[in-house]
């Protein structure tokens, strides 16, 4: 029997969670040294080459036809690194997690083909105004749009990723996409990192890298060996409130009671149209990008 066989298997995706988010957490380090495109560069190139080392993918044997959708999730995991990362440079951690969330809740809810399951939306979206109070007007717009940006991108990379499974499996899909991320992110990234990387950079950035993607794919592998796939999207609504919890920990963004409400409802609303939204042959529908 291997160690994830005698853990509880909802406690593997709640240590995918918690990795994500302190991996996004020490990525607020980086900012300083080579801004958020150079983060986002350095964080998916470590991730390409290990998942390149890990999946020794085989290029030659698809078409060129049968890269394209796995080529346009990679561009799509590099927009929405580089977009969530700007988030959390202007935005608490677990409001900018709550915002994006609202992409693959949309989906979910979408898919639910019931008029019931849009309620979660606007359950979510109510969580989202508590957690930013507009009304105090402190809000910051740019990062509200930051977020909104890698919502989109997590929505569509749900919906690639179905694609992408009916003919890759999960490592093949991640060293083809992760490596486009990359190279997607290097366009902005590569200059504004120029000057900034030292030792001590690239040891973050790998760190961070290995915090996410690495270790959450695997341990939502493990997982998904022993949970129903609705079993695991449920669980991986609580992402907003891990958001929370490492933002107020690591990073001293303590939230308002109202900011906790706020939280509350997202994950209600997100666990909500899991249940609605789930099926069976779709898998989870709340996936984990690798790139955030």
């Amino acid at each position: 029997m291997s160690v994830t066989d005698r853990v509880p298997a909802w406690s593997l995706a709640v240590g995918s969670m918690l990795s994500v988010q302190v991996g996004a957490a020490l990525s607020v380090d980086l900012f300083p040294h080579v801004g958020i495109a150079g983060t986002a560069w350095l964080r998916l190139t470590f991730g390409a080459l290990i998942f390149l080392a890990w999946a020794r993918p085989a290029f030659r044997s698809w078409s060129l036809r049968e890269l394209r959708t796995p080529m346009l999730l990679g561009v799509v995991t590099g927009l929405m690194t580089i977009a969530f990362l700007g988030a959390i440079q202007r935005l608490p951690l677990g409001t900018a997690v709550a915002i994006e969330f609202l992409g693959p809740l949309t989906v979910a809810a979408v898919r639910a083909h019931s008029r019931r399951a849009l309620v979660w939306p606007f359950v979510a979206l109510g969580g989202v105004l508590l957690l930013t109070e507009p009304w105090t007007g402190s809000v910051d717009l740019v990062g509200v749009l930051f977020a909104l940006v890698a919502a989109t991108g997590w929505g569509t990379y749900i919906l690639l990723t179905q694609h992408v499974g009916d003919r890759f499996t999960g490592v093949d899909s991640l060293a083809i996409s992760i490596p486009v991320a990359a190279v997607t992110a290097a366009f902005v990234g590569i200059p504004q990192a120029v000057g900034g990387i030292t030792p001590g950079v690239l040891g973050l950035a790998l760190v961070v890298a290995v915090l996410m993607p690495v270790i959450p794919f695997a341990l939502e592998l493990f997982a998904l060996r022993r949970l129903t796939a609705s079993a695991f999207g449920t669980l991986m609504a609580l992402e907003p409130g891990f958001g929370v919890a490492v933002g107020a920990v690591i990073l001293h963004q303590v939230p308002a009671p109202l900011q906790v409400l706020g939280a509350v409802l997202v994950v209600i609303a997100g666990v909500g149209a899991e249940r609605l939204g789930h099926r069976d042959d779709d898998g989870p529908l709340v996936l984990e990008p690798p790139g955030i």
